[in-house]
């Protein structure tokens, strides 16, 4: 994995006892601290206020006008908010098994959804792949550089970089033309897919992203399997258009989302983050904590009572304290039970509550709040099962929905029994 900056001595708390004093003071009484729940604390008003370590580039605030982009394609009624594209799916060579990640688990999501009857190749939205353009609206020329071949330095070491941010040695071995078609393709029309769901989200109330969620990239670095700040950018370009002036993050992968909070370090007027992670695992990034507002560190092996209870209590309350225009949801699936990274264990129905909880916190009320759901990590291959399973949860729940699309499946099948 990629090598992290070293924890600040005030994010350091002992897991399952220890001196835990300074980790323990952010909660009114002892007695509400749900079980295996290891740390909860939000940065004071000077570390909030800190500047990033040299070389490290946050986010500028405000930039003069709306970047020009084709990622907005035309989207018909009939259409689920749901985005989705053939093209998110990895694999060259038997390469893509080297890594834990299921590669291909998007398109695997999508046939779940199609067989179920809920999805068609019609009602979905298709998204482009995000240009070089695009991507400098958040991310630095230089670190685009260095995902691309040198052909002035006509070395073997084309691919290095992206070798170490999907975790693959070997791809580092290979032509860089072939790993920007097999690797880095892919992960662009995710990232395409993550902007263009964020404005329908905006449009329609909330939209899925059947992939993304690339939370451990930031402008200036990737690792752990994320080459592109999706998550930064679809907030980044609805801050240009005008739709949104404050945004939440809620991140429930199993990972601590460093990549948005060193993006997002310095705005936390405008993008609030509630980051739930297992602290005992990769990232172990104390720097980027200083970019979370509301911190909840579970011990391994958190099951679903004391994970559920804390998503309740702790979204919550992040909504008390900063009323967002829209929430981006990073629904990562590594906190399934027997995952070999997240080290979690929450079931699948447990994970299918989850799913449920956040969108009934963001969507029943007074004014729903907008949501943005993408899918991030999650590295067994029941996992796409599960995501499928969830979102039809939501859609039986009246949570997520689209008439004209429901109307448009029963004219489909009303066609095909003639």
């Amino acid at each position: 994995m990629a090598s992290c900056v070293g924890e600040s001595p005030q994010d350091k708390a002992s897991v399952g006892g220890g001196n835990c004093s300074h980790a323990c003071e952010s909660f009114p009484h002892d007695s509400e601290k749900p079980q295996g729940i290891a740390d909860i604390e939000k940065p004071s008003d000077d570390q909030s206020q800190q500047q990033s370590q040299p070389g490290d580039q946050t986010v500028p605030e405000h930039q003069s006008q709306p970047h020009r982009t084709k990622l907005f394609v035309r989207v018909e009624d009939k259409q689920w908010p749901i985005v989705y594209s053939p093209d998110y799916n990895i694999g060259f060579l038997g390469l893509e098994k080297l890594h834990p990640f299921d590669s291909g688990k998007w398109g695997k999501v999508f046939n779940f959804l199609k067989e179920k009857g809920m999805l068609s190749d019609e009602t979905i939205i298709r998204p482009s792949e995000a240009t070089t353009e695009d991507l400098l609206v958040v991310h630095t020329k230089k670190y685009l550089d260095s995902l691309r071949e040198n052909i002035a330095r006509a070395i073997p070491e084309w691919s290095v970089t992206v070798a170490t941010i999907t975790e693959v040695p070997p791809v580092a071995l290979l032509p860089n033309v072939v790993v920007q078609r097999k690797v880095l393709k892919p992960l662009r029309t995710q990232t395409g897919g993550t902007i263009l769901a964020g404005k329908l989200a905006m449009e329609r109330g909330w939209a899925i992203n059947i992939g993304g969620g690339f939370h451990h990239c930031s402008s200036d670095r990737g690792g752990g399997f994320c080459a592109y700040a999706d998550i930064t950018l679809a907030i980044k370009f609805l801050l240009q258009l005008g739709m949104v002036k404050k945004v939440m993050i809620i991140d429930l992968d199993a990972h601590q989302g460093n990549g948005h909070e060193r993006d997002f370090m310095n705005m936390q007027d405008t993008v609030y983050i509630l980051d739930m992670y297992n602290r005992s695992i990769y990232p172990h990034d104390g720097y980027a904590k200083r970019g979370i507002r509301q911190k909840v560190e579970l011990d391994f092996f958190t099951d679903d009572g004391p994970f559920l209870r804390a998503v309740d209590k702790y979204f919550k309350k992040a909504l008390e304290e900063f009323l967002p225009d829209l929430i981006v949801y990073n629904a990562g699936t590594d906190i399934l039970e027997g995952d070999p990274l997240g080290a979690l264990s929450i079931s699948p129905e447990g994970i299918i509550q989850r799913d449920q909880l956040v969108f009934e916190i963001a969507r029943r009320r007074e004014r729903p709040i907008p949501l943005l759901m993408v899918t991030s990590g999650g590295y067994q291959r029941n996992n796409a099962s599960i995501i499928a399973d969830s979102i039809l949860n939501l859609r039986r729940l009246k949570l997520i929905e689209c008439p004209q699309a429901e109307e448009h499946l029963k004219a489909q099948a009303c066609k095909s029994r003639i």
